[in-house]
This record gives C-alpha cells, sequence and structure tokens, in this order.
C-alpha cells in the first residue's frame, strides 16, 4: 500500500502555489503535534524552485514548528488524563503511568538532559510530535522544552533545506524515489520502539 509517496506528491502540489510558504507554515504547525507528513518534504520543491531563499523557508518552518510543539505540549498536559480510561481499558495504563512518572522525576530534576535527548530525537525515529506530548505530559520546563525542540528540528529543516540548495534536482528526485521506503522503515521504528517501552 502507498501511503507517503501519494502524501508526498501532495506536497509537491502544495509548494507549486503562489503562497506556498502559508501551505509550509501551516504544515510545520499542525505536524509538530499530530500530522504524519514532516514539513521538510515541501521544503525540497520550494528550495529547489527559489534556492536563494532556503533559509527563509527553514527558519519559516522551524518557526511554525515550535508554535506547533507548544499545542503538543499542553494536549500532552492537559488531555492526557481525559485519555486514562481508554488506556486503562486497553491495559496501557499502568505501564505509561510508570514511564512517566520515571520521566517525569528525570524532567524536572535533570531538565538540561532531557534538552540533549530532545535534541538527538531530530535524528532518530521518533516523531517530533511524540516528544511535544511526552514532554507536556510529565511537566518539563518549558525553556529546555523549547530549546531542545529549536535545535532538534532546526537542524534537521536547515539541512534538508542546505542540502536540496547545493545538490539541486538530483537530491530533489532521490527523496522522491525513495519516500514510500523511508516513510515505512520510520514507522516500523517507531512501532518496535512504542512495543519496547510497553514491554518494559
Amino acid at each position: 500500500m502507498k501511503l507517503f509517496r501519494p502524501l508526498y506528491e501532495k506536497a509537491m502540489e502544495w509548494a507549486s502555489k503562489p503562497r506556498a510558504d502559508l501551505w509550509l507554515a501551516g504544515l510545520s504547525f499542525v505536524e509538530a503535534f499530530i500530522f504524519p507528513v514532516a514539513p521538510e518534504i515541501m521544503l525540497a520543491p520550494m528550495t529547489l524552485a527559489k534556492p536563494r531563499r532556503w533559509w527563509q523557508f527553514a527558519s519559516l518552518s522551524l518557526f511554525f514548528s515550535l508554535l506547533g510543539s507548544l499545542v503538543g505540549y499542553a494536549l500532552g498536559h492537559y488531555a492526557f488524563d481525559a485519555l486514562k480510561p481508554l488506556l486503562a481499558q486497553i491495559g496501557w495504563l499502568p505501564h505509561l503511568e510508570s514511564l512517566v512518572q520515571t520521566l517525569g522525576v528525570d524532567a524536572q530534576e535533570h531538565p538540561w538532559r532531557a534538552f540533549w535527548l530532545l535534541v538527538a530525537a531530530g535524528f532518530v525515529p521518533i516523531p517530533m510530535k511524540v516528544a511535544s506530548w511526552a514532554c507536556g505530559i510529565v511537566g518539563m520546563p518549558i525553556l529546555p522544552f523549547l530549546g531542545g525542540i529549536a535545535v532538534g528540528r532546526g537542524k534537521r529543516v536547515f539541512l534538508v533545506a542546505g542540502v536540496i540548495r547545493l545538490g539541486g534536482e538530483r537530491a530533489e528526485k532521490a527523496l522522491h524515489k525513495h519516500i514510500e521506503t523511508a516513510g515505512w522503515v520510520i514507522v516500523a521504528l517507531v512501532v518496535v520502539l512504542a512495543l519496547y517501552f510497553w514491554l518494559r
């Protein structure tokens, strides 16, 4: 089943619109707390079309990702209790509460250690939205949270835009060719990580 290539091609269609920067801002915002398609896939065709603006596109994406991550943080902080009955029914609540308690102590006592985990999350197969929700659940202090998100997401969007700026059409074609495989590999890794934490 092809899922990621159609989404990628839809994002490329948005990138060709006259106000593509607004689409990029919106995608960056909602992806940070719920949407499954990363905004980097819009950066590729936009940077290819206007290479001199690559740093502007990356900055725009980063800014709205930060705003979206605050929404994810708030949802994690305020919606976790509302979801507890459902989590209890499927048997996940004890494991999640144990994990949240452990992370909560670490986030409160060593918030800058959590900062480095968020920085690392920019290049590991843990979606930033998951990190945003988790930090909200455990009540991580807001400055280390925003700092970690800024560095973790920032190095990704600036790297992608920079590579497309330097590599041109060849780099964008490689991304398009392998997007389906990469998408499913990331989904598989996220499932494995979720099972790992659940079984612990």
